[in-house]
């Protein structure tokens, strides 16, 4: 039996190869990729095509990987993304058309998209009584990396005066430090079963793990419920600075803290509301969650106060937390004890989906007489269906957390 303090070390030290992994990742395009982009005279057709070639890895990878690390042991993958993180920032050294960033963004965004589902489910079996709050204590350390990587990157660059190839050796050493660290995770003793699974028929084993979880109709309720917030989640972060600036005419910095109230109130949370939902239950943070996001948001459009605003984007951030605090840990449970890491990859590609979706048809919504008032009452309705749906459901019965 794997001592408690074993599976304590496993878990921190995951904690820090997230946190190096997602700040390398982060601090790769924000602030540092437009203006990159603008500098290999990337036409401004294409400039959206470079920004979202990172992306698509997630929809294409994240179900395989999960898959992969059910049958090959999570570290086995979780090794895979870590050396992606590491090589793939020296890639950009190299570069010195459009096309090629384009094609280290896409290879890039395999890291990410294999680390999050693996990571996931090797938290969840590290932890099966506190799945919820230690895989939101993972989240919340990844989301302070993601946090500080502008500010460091924007600092960079304006150190070495727009020295891209300085700011990605710091991309790069960041990511290196995420693979030293990962290292440390060998010395370890295996800590789950999956890891002495038969290579044998890999193929015929990954196909009918994606049959048997997309046939079940539990799990697609809850990843139609994680679709559905990163959707809107997606939307806000893009749009909502549209309407603070267009519509509530507010300055920069105004602007900064109601988004940035927002962003701070979700890493804390979060693994407060998976402690929450380790002890109630997943039902009623992910129903009382969907409910406080759709009814927040649908507010945005109705007024310009800075007060009521900052209270708006807060609560969202509470209502966020408490759904997506639940949602991972649910799909562990839901899931076959065999399919756990297939269920996290179908959750990750589900929600790349809805944050992909959002922004496009938000757009159009926009681009109507509806304007931002019909667009984030869409935002509403959508969140508020996806939680009747799921209300409506047994997705949540009998999911109460197995002890140890």
């Amino acid at each position: 039996m794997i001592s408690t303090r074993t599976i304590g070390y496993s878990f921190w030290t995951l904690c820090v190869v997230g946190f190096f992994a997602i700040l390398s990742s982060t601090m790769s395009k924000n602030p540092v990729l437009n203006p990159f982009a603008r500098s290999l005279n990337t036409p401004d057709s294409l400039m959206g095509f470079v920004a979202a070639a990172s992306t698509i890895p997630g929809i294409l990878v994240s179900l395989p990987a999960g898959s992969l690390s059910d049958i090959f042991g999570r570290r086995k993958i979780l090794f895979v993304s870590v050396a992606v993180f590491a090589s793939a920032p020296f890639l950009y050294l190299l570069v010195t058309s459009w096309w090629h960033l384009a094609l280290v963004r896409f290879y890039h965004g395999f890291a990410t998209a294999m680390f999050v589902p693996v990571t996931n489910a090797y938290v969840a079996e590290l932890f099966p009584s506190r799945r919820a709050e230690r895989i939101s204590l993972f989240s919340s350390v990844t989301t302070v990396g993601r946090t500080i990587a502008p500010f460091l990157g924007g600092y960079v660059l304006f150190a070495t005066n727009y020295g891209f190839h300085q700011l990605y050796l710091v991309v790069g050493i960041a990511g290196f430090t995420a693979f030293i660290t990962a290292l440390l995770l060998l010395r370890e003793p295996r800590t789950t079963r999956k890891e002495t699974r038969s290579y044998s028929k890999t193929g015929s084993t990954l196909f009918k793990g994606w049959i048997a979880v997309a046939r079940n109709p539990k799990i697609l309720v809850v990843t139609l419920v994680e679709a559905a917030q990163y959707y809107a989640f997606g939307t806000t972060e893009f749009f909502l600075v549209g309407y603070l600036k267009e519509v509530a005419g507010f300055d920069s910095f105004s602007i900064g803290v109601i988004l940035g109230s927002q962003l701070a109130i979700i890493p804390l949370l979060k693994p407060l509301m998976g402690r929450l939902s380790d002890k109630i239950g997943r039902r009623i943070p992910i129903v009382l969650g969907s409910l406080a996001s759709a009814f927040t948001l649908g507010l945005v459009p109705f007024t310009a106060q800075f007060h009521l605003l900052i209270l708006i984007s807060i609560l969202y951030g509470v209502g966020f937390s408490m759904v997506t605090g639940s949602t991972p840990a649910l799909i562990s449970e839901l899931a076959d004890e065999t399919l756990v890491g297939t269920g996290m990859g179908f959750l990750g590609t589900i929600m790349d989906v809805g944050q992909t979706l959002g922004p496009i048809i938000t757009g159009f919504i926009l681009a109507t007489n509806l304007g931002y008032i019909g667009s984030f009452s869409a935002l509403t309705l959508i969140l508020l269906g996806s939680c009747a749906v799921f209300a409506g459901t047994r997705a949540a019965r009998n999911t109460r957390p197995t002890a140890i």
